[in-house]
């Protein structure tokens, strides 16, 4: 990275009516002669958590072999690529998500490892809460919260499954996240400024794009930076333009022209482009550092959706009940497979993103997996977990980690937030550290 004797602040944005549009790491936000991490431009941890539902097959997830000589598994063959960025975790048990009602409790206990009963204090605020505590004290949004299918997250004190299965964000023991299925949504989140939802609206009625409210100032920014930096901020906004044009698109898609009650307008009808909307919108928020924190549902529980691309006719949570029938399994591992084939766009996103003295990859801390191990039993035992990110080099990576029987996967969890530098003691039933990540 070249050390410029110019100077922006972190924080720098563009701006026009109605509009805002953060800027991503430049060079002339490092002041010369400055150690890259004295300054606020220093690097600072991402972390995220991938939530998919109804398990995997285990014996198709985890390797056979453990330590850094291993074959990856069919399920995570996507991720072969960023194989040296990756930590296959298996063996760990998640005893706060087992219940009796599984499938009402199972997101939302995964990243808290705490069952819904005798929450006080901060028993039941789930890992990804507890660092944008920590990560986002200042940046503007303190987390994001998306799902590939929408649904409903509220809760009252006591009641059973309440929300606990349509998100995995818990703020407070009682206070679960609403997680956004709507990419039009959440661009207007990210990037719509204005005061009211009419003005923002009036905004893209007049122009069609926030960027053109936007560019007088970035044309004038632009005189001020260096060679490098005017391309970095040109493919970024390159990026913004081409996810804002996609969103446009979603308004004339076949879904919204239907008089369908409570569909949401902006959610496309290919399941894969709504998924990789959803992340590419993580991975611009990361970039612009509008927040450090983010979480994301493939799919909510007892999800009853086919997948036509992959030629299976039978709704996903029926089939997850496979009953040992090897071509049910063999259909349930594709899923998983197209899944990671999801995920694995992602994570080549991060690495090709620059971050500072590295990529967004580097810099992030990213866990992927689900609260269920065997579907057609319901157990939380042994749990399909991933870790994908380097944490600043906080993350050895390239191995797969076995751990003896009832591990908490609460140990996990508790040792990611170290690794990225969130200061915690406890979280559930976790009982120390896994040195090894």
């Amino acid at each position: 990275m070249f050390i410029t004797k110019k100077h922006l602040s972190r924080r720098t944005v563009l701006q026009g009516v109605g509009a805002a549009v953060s800027l991503p790491l430049l060079d002339a936000m490092i002041p010369a002669g400055v150690a890259l991490a004295d300054t606020a431009a220093a690097p600072t941890p991402r972390m995220g958590f991938v939530y998919f539902p109804h398990g995997a097959i285990i014996k198709s997830w985890s390797p056979n072999a453990e330590g850094k000589e291993f074959e990856i598994s069919e399920i995570l063959k996507p991720l072969e690529p960023f194989r040296s960025q990756m930590t296959i975790v298996s063996g760990l048990r998640n005893k706060g998500g087992e219940s009796s009602d599984p499938h009402g409790i199972m997101a939302g206990t995964w990243l808290s490892c705490f069952g819904i009963k005798n929450r006080d204090g901060d028993k039941g605020t789930t890992a990804d809460q507890i660092a944008a505590r920590h990560l986002s004290k200042d940046t503007p949004l303190p987390s994001l919260e998306l799902t590939g299918e929408g649904g409903a997250a509220t809760c009252g004190q006591g009641a059973t499954g309440c929300g606990f299965g349509s998100t995995t964000a818990f703020r407070t023991p009682f206070q679960p996240l609403p997680m956004e299925d709507n990419p039009r949504k959440v661009f207007y989140q990210l990037f719509g400024q204005g005061d009211t939802t009419p003005e923002r609206k009036a905004i893209l009625s007049e122009t069609g794009s926030l960027l053109d409210y936007v560019m007088a100032q970035g044309s004038a920014l632009q005189r001020r930076l260096g060679v490098a930096d005017r391309a970095r901020v040109s493919d970024y906004l390159d990026s913004v333009r081409e996810i804002e044009q996609r969103v446009q698109k979603l308004a004339t898609s076949k879904s919204s022209a239907m008089d369908l009650p409570n569909a949401p307008q902006g959610v496309p009808d290919d399941f894969g482009a709504h998924l990789d909307m959803l992340f590419d919108m993580i991975a611009l928020a990361w970039q612009a550092d509008m927040t450090r924190v983010s979480s994301m549902m493939i799919a909510k529980e007892v999800s009853m959706r086919t997948y036509p691309n992959l030629q299976i006719s039978e709704a996903f949570h029926p089939l997850s009940h496979h009953s040992n029938d090897g071509s049910k399994i063999e259909r349930l591992v594709r899923i998983q497979n197209w899944h990671t084939q999801v995920f694995a766009k992602f994570i080549k996103k991060l690495s090709s993103t620059p971050d500072g003295d590295g990529s967004l990859l580097d810099h992030s801390i990213i866990l992927y997996g689900s609260n269920m191990s065997n579907s057609d039993l319901h157990n939380n035992d042994p749990l399909p977990n991933a870790v994908l990110g380097g944490g600043y080099g906080k993350i050895k990576g390239g191995q797969h980690l076995k751990y003896p029987q009832d591990t908490p996967h609460a140990n996990l969890l508790l040792t990611l937030l170290h690794r990225a530098g969130v200061p915690s003691e406890e979280l559930g039933n976790s009982t120390g550290l896994l040195a090894e990540v």
